[in-house]
């Protein structure tokens, strides 16, 4: 996102297809706005090259799209080149030819582009190294928009690689910022692992006081390419209270809580509504939590190392291919769910957990709980580090363990294949028969102790 001409300029790619195979499916646009909070413009189809796209305003109004650009081709490396094109307001589309401009440097892997200018010279900032602990950011410049461009002496401007003791690790994949006051800081990508190395949170945002020394390159203010885990106030900035993350949500009709994130598709009332049962959320059951396609899950980040999140639930399963409940959710292949369905036995519910590890998607008999017929239910999970454990209650005061301590640290981005969201906890339904069968829920409450 930038900010120009008096309007936010958003570029984003809609990645339609990552893998198998070599080819990447991934168009990129534009939206505009007067306004950050909308309305937004109808987007704009700016090219499928490759991902990554930023926008550069030059000193003279042109706008200079950038991308990574990606190759397919057997013996060619993936991350072909940064390209440059012109974008046209007037036409709204990119006009003549992309340009390549940058290849990269040893660290490879080039993408993440963004052009800033500063004392006549085009400072290109790019990441390299993948998303994982050889995560890096490079500065390079040159006199001319086109290039050629040269490569800081000291680069990478950011990096965690070779230090397994910073709180920082994967650091890269930066942009910059220069306050009214004229200082300069440099915002970053990062994760925090467990000791396991593995990052439940996800990639986090973290940002680095920059000082440009007398020979007109950047430099982190602390000295070294190594991301501190603290950073100076801006000028004027006075410092307040640090914002509580803990959320109690207690549904009523309206416009749903914005930290509340759906499945591939908009949340709107085919499966879910605050509206048919005021103070209640309604979900529709749909498909399995294994599905590419259409679920009925709403949930929300993890965002600390330490939470517990608890909900009510009224949920009245009639059949085997009805499960409604609380899920901790990385993907579809990864998460943890203890859900409710019904008892063929004697026509009431049961409550267990079902673990889908990668190949491995099943129930856990063993803690399969009998709970009353009719009624609330109260679902919980307290996931601290590496350990995860759920509890249910029938008035929302005594808690009871089910199930064992399991491993949180699945949840993350490092466990399975390339990933960089972090854990979710949420709501989810399903009615494997199609029938939509509905359950109902009263409040979320998030809460982070760490």
């Amino acid at each position: 996102m930038s900010y120009a001409d008096g309007k936010f300029w958003l570029l984003y790619t809609d990645t339609k297809m990552w893998h198998p195979g070599p080819y990447k499916v991934t168009p990129n646009y534009l939206v505009t706005a007067d306004d950050i909070s909308g309305p937004w413009s109808d987007p704009v189809f700016l090219n499928s090259s490759g991902f990554d796209p930023s926008l550069f305003h030059a000193e003279d109004g042109r706008k200079w799209l950038l991308n990574m650009r990606w190759d397919h081709r057997k013996g060619k490396h993936p991350f072909r080149d940064i390209v440059l094109q012109e974008y046209s307001v007037a036409e709204g589309k990119l006009i003549g030819d992309a340009v390549p401009v940058f290849t990269g440097s040893s660290i490879a892997k080039t993408e993440g582009p963004h052009l800033y200018m500063r004392n006549g010279w085009y400072y290109l900032l790019t990441a390299e190294g993948g998303t994982s602990y050889e995560h890096a950011a490079t500065i390079a410049r040159s006199r001319n928009l086109e290039g050629p461009y040269e490569i800081h002496p000291a680069n990478p401007l950011i990096t965690s690689d070779g230090n397994d003791a910073l709180l920082l690790q994967k650091a890269g994949h930066a942009s910059l910022v220069d306050t009214p006051e004229g200082e300069w800081f440099a915002v970053h990508l990062c994760g925090r692992p467990l000791s396991n190395r593995r990052c439940i949170l996800g990639r986090e945002t973290a940002i680095q006081k920059i000082e440009w020394k007398t020979d007109d390159w950047p430099y982190l203010a602390q000295g070294g390419n190594f991301p501190s885990d603290t950073c100076p106030l801006p000028s004027g900035v006075i410092p307040g209270p640090r914002p509580s993350g803990s959320r109690r949500v207690d549904f009523a009709p309206g416009a749903m809580d914005l930290h509340f994130q759906s499945l591939r598709r908009p949340i709107d009332a085919s499966w879910v509504s605050t509206d048919v049962r005021p103070g209640w959320l309604r979900l529709y059951g749909q498909e399995p939590t294994v599905s590419l396609f259409r679920q009925s899950l709403l949930a929300r980040r993890v965002q600390a190392f330490h939470t517990v999140t608890t909900i009510c639930m009224e949920y009245q399963p009639r059949h085997y291919q009805h499960m409604a409940g609380l899920i901790a959710y990385y993907d579809r292949l990864l998460h943890y769910y203890l859900r409710v369905t019904y008892d063929e036995a004697d026509g009431g519910r049961t409550l267990g957990i079902i673990k889908a590890d990668l190949d491995i998607h099943e129930d856990m008999p063993e803690y399969e709980t009998k709970i009353p017929g009719e009624g609330s239910v109260f679902l919980q999970v307290d996931i601290n580090r590496e350990s995860l454990l759920f509890r249910y209650s029938l008035d929302g005061a005594t808690w009871v363990d089910i199930g064992p301590v399991l491993d949180a640290s699945i949840l993350s981005d490092d466990y399975g294949t390339l990933g960089f969201t972090g854990a979710f906890v949420g709501m989810a339904c399903q009615d494997i028969s199609g029938m939509n069968h509905p359950a109902d829920f009263r409040f979320f409450d998030y809460q982070e102790k760490d």
